[in-house]
């Protein structure tokens, strides 16, 4: 933890479109009960969207910008945990991650670069397990309900069926709303990066890039659609399988392969039974939701009445190897890519702040780092639930 930490929560970028959601939930379900602060490059913008957002005047507003890393350690010196909402990440966080690592003061983003997150851990993992910092990546829809959901349904299994079942399938059940401009700015640098060294495709395409050198089983195959006789459905490639895969290994090895070290995992979106299921499937297959003129902009996103009418249901069915099944389904009340998101990295913040005193440095995933307890503060506060299902 920061010494002579100021302010327990930092929002870094709350000037934008996300991180103007973030500060908005702070204020609605915590107020200044909690100690928090908004960070971004202008002063003027800053209190102009706290004035916008009805965030209490009160609120602290610190001038902090990536290209001034200097900014970066002021802030970060001051914080007991930073919520990053600047992305692509690979672009503008790297100095951040190293600012937290050095100063060990904790910090949570919505990180969905598996490249980049493979480098931060080679480069700071060692300083943060040092300065005591938790650095938790992909605090938002990747990959919380993901990482979370194999978390939940493994728990069950050892309670219900004796031990960890080795086969775990995620199925997007239903989602109504927009992934995130930010998202589909990250895949697009990402896309850039691999054009500068082709050796990092090799890395996005193993699923266990970030599992600190553990390789694993071969891993179902999740590419293409088929008919997936455990669901009754057919089931289509899922765009976020990339990173919440390589997320639930890393989990996996940090909990000391409580999964299993011979533990498979796909994701998969359900598109319906028969003729019209295969349809849609080969339909959603052909098609890339982060490309095209509908795309949010970093910085843009849907309405609020959009936001509020959005969802998710994700379902997850583990397999054991007798052929026992135990089932899972984790829901959000809002879009996925902001509504829910904004509420899941506060929560992130807050738990390792509030709940997590005995967490040792280093940089996690959500599972392994907050558990059971952010599970907990999500049901109560963030509109998701986690349920057993027959």
């Amino acid at each position: 933890m920061a010494k002579n930490s100021q302010y327990d929560v930092v929002i870094y970028g709350a000037t934008g479109f996300t991180g103007q959601l973030v500060a908005d939930y702070m204020q609605q379900q915590y107020g200044r009960s909690v100690n928090w602060a908004m960070a971004g490059r202008s002063a003027t913008r800053l209190a102009s969207v706290r004035d916008a957002l009805g965030v209490a005047a009160e609120t602290p507003l610190l001038v902090a910008d990536a290209t001034d890393p200097g900014s970066i350690r002021v802030m970060v010196a001051d914080a007991r945990c930073v919520i990053s909402t600047v992305g692509p990440y690979q672009l503008y966080g790297s100095d951040l991650v190293a600012a937290c690592a050095e100063l060990g003061t904790d910090y949570v983003d919505l990180a969905g670069e598996p490249g980049w997150m493979y480098d931060m851990i080679a480069a700071h993992h060692a300083a943060a397990v040092k300065s005591g910092a938790r650095i938790v990546h992909s605090c938002g829809f990747d990959s919380i309900p993901f990482d979370l959901g194999v978390y939940f349904l493994q728990q069950a299994a050892q309670e219900q069926l004796g031990g960890p079942v080795p086969r775990v399938r995620g199925r997007v059940r239903a989602m109504q709303g927009e992934f995130s401009g930010g998202t589909a700015a990250s895949l697009n640098a990402t896309v850039a990066a691999v054009g500068e060294n082709p050796g990092l495709l090799q890395r996005l395409g193993n699923p266990f890039a970030l599992a600190d050198g553990f390789s694993g089983p071969t891993q179902p195959a999740d590419n293409k659609p088929y008919a997936d006789e455990i669901v009754g459905q057919w089931v289509a490639p899922f765009i976020m399988a990339t990173i919440n895969s390589k997320n639930v290994h890393r989990s996996n090895a940090l909990l000391g392969h409580a999964y299993g070290e011979d533990f498979q995992y796909d994701e998969m979106m359900m598109t319906g039974p028969g003729a019209a299921g295969k349809a849609m499937a080969e339909m959603v297959a052909s098609i890339n939701p982060l490309v095209g003129d509908k795309v949010p902009k970093p910085g843009e996103g849907p309405s609020k009445e959009s936001r509020e009418a959005g969802h998710y249901d994700v379902l997850f069915v583990g397999t054991a190897a007798d052929g026992r099944e135990i089932r899972a389904a984790v829901t959000g009340d809002m879009d996925p890519g902001y509504g829910s998101t904004s509420k899941m990295i506060a929560e992130s913040a807050l738990c390792l702040v509030q709940d997590c005193p005995d967490l040792a440095g280093g940089i996690y995933t959500p599972a392994p780092a907050m558990g059971n307890k952010l599970i907990r503060r999500l049901v109560a506060s963030a509109g998701m639930t986690f349920n057993l299902e027959t």
